[in-house]
């Protein structure tokens, strides 16, 4: 059957990093398919591959240029038989595919929401607002806004320090470029907050910010879930995880590298109830954390995507190729929601370093105890796609992490 699968469909893969690299993989172990890419850069996750083959394309990830590659794709694969299956792996991927889907739905398969909800989604102030509307628990959070933070250079809060800063539009923000740049920063004073704040909008950024009383405790409070909910918004699959470390470099705060399988009906029900209700499509990736001062697992963001260390949830046992495909391809009827109960730990650094970083007690026992019986992965080191080049390429993108930790890492 796979071989049959083979020539009825190709992955179109919208990025080249790790993510990227993830979902061939992915597509390779189920179906034994080499996807195709398209970026606008060549980067090291995808590169020396044989199960995904990459192309980039200056200003990809610009609307005019991105339709444009788009439709000389359409016209490249017309005589060919095979569907064409997008699946963007960022964020600003996303938001293309969801403003040209209607478009785009004609000569390929877009599994994703349509426009107007992505935009409700992947901005956190309508996100939050959202949350509100369906009762999802999130942090104290107050929003700012370019001109109101103009007028007074300075916020007042309404909570306690230290706050969580992160910009509402992060597409936007993917563009925005200033000395000690972060994802998202943790701030101990208003003086911080009010500087990066200025340091921010005097780069151009121009949506609303984000500040949040900020939920104690280390990465291992932290819950990660990917969720599959088909065309017909049912969801298929939920798979939780539970992080134990996070990459401490300032651009890449809130990238997971160490994530052991969790189980929870509680978050599992609350969020598929959620999906279900807004009518989402394709994948989604929350991230929460557990607030102990009133016991709820609150909600930062969602990502109206895989996240980039979801190969956790196929390397557990649940491959995300397969949803789309039965999903898409096989068309395969709704039966019931997979709680997924993962078996690995899935790592994105190397040993030692979750050994040394990882804070004493239950996860860090827990983490060694999948090490000792082997039962661990990582996303980019796949042995069906291991060449010289890539083995090197490997070691080195897993050797700087040492220096990542030596100089960034701080105790939360």
């Amino acid at each position: 059957m796979n071989g049959k699968l083979n020539e009825r469909f190709l992955p179109i893969l919208l990025g080249s990093d790790i993510n990227v690299y993830g979902m061939a993989r992915s597509f390779h172990e189920e179906y034994g398919i080499v996807s195709e890419a398209h970026s606008a850069a060549f980067l090291s996750a995808t590169k020396f591959s044989k199960i995904v083959n990459v192309f980039a394309h200056e200003n990809f990830d610009e609307p005019e240029t991105f339709i444009k590659v788009m439709r000389e794709l359409k016209f490249k694969y017309k005589d060919d038989p095979r569907q064409l299956l997008i699946v963007p792996c960022g964020d600003g991927y996303t938001e293309l595919v969801a403003r040209y889907k209607k478009e785009l739905s004609v000569d390929f398969i877009c599994p994703t929401v349509d426009y107007d909800l992505q935009q409700i989604l992947s901005n956190k102030v309508l996100f939050y607002e959202t949350c509100e509307k369906y009762g999802l628990p999130y942090p104290k959070t107050m929003i700012i806004t370019k001109d109101s933070f103009e007028k007074k250079q300075k916020i007042e809060l309404s909570f306690d320090l230290p706050v969580a800063l992160k910009p509402a539009n992060s597409v936007e923000y993917l563009d925005v470029q200033f000395e000690g740049r972060k994802k998202a920063f943790i701030l101990y004073s208003l003086e911080e907050v009010n500087d990066v704040l200025k340091k921010i909008y005097q780069a151009g950024y121009t949506s609303e910010m984000i500040c949040q009383n900020f939920i104690p405790g280390d990465d291992s409070r932290m819950r990660v879930l990917n969720a599959y909910v088909d065309q017909n918004h049912k969801v298929r699959m939920m798979c939780l995880g539970h992080p134990l470390l996070e990459d401490p470099t300032p651009q890449s705060v809130g990238n997971y590298v160490a994530i052991v399988p969790d189980y929870n009906e509680k978050i599992y029900r609350q969020i598929k109830e959620f999906l279900e209700k807004i009518q989402y499509t394709g994948f989604a990736n929350f991230d929460m954390k557990y607030d102990v001062r009133d016991g709820e697992y609150k909600l930062f963001e969602i990502n109206l995507r895989q996240g980039r260390s979801s190969f956790y949830v196929t390397l557990g046992g649940y491959n995300l190729a397969k949803y789309l495909v039965e999903d898409y391809i096989l068309k395969l009827p709704f039966k019931e929601t997979t709680y997924a109960k993962g078996n690995k730990l899935w790592i994105g650094v190397p040993k030692k370093i979750l050994k040394k970083y990882i804070v004493s007690g239950p996860d860090k026992e827990k983490a060694l105890n999948f090490i000792k019986k082997g039962d661990y992965g990582s996303t980019i080191n796949y042995k069906k796609d291991m060449s010289f080049k890539r083995f090197l390429l490997i070691q080195h993108m897993f050797y700087t992490y040492y220096d990542r930790y030596k100089k960034y890492f701080k105790k939360k």
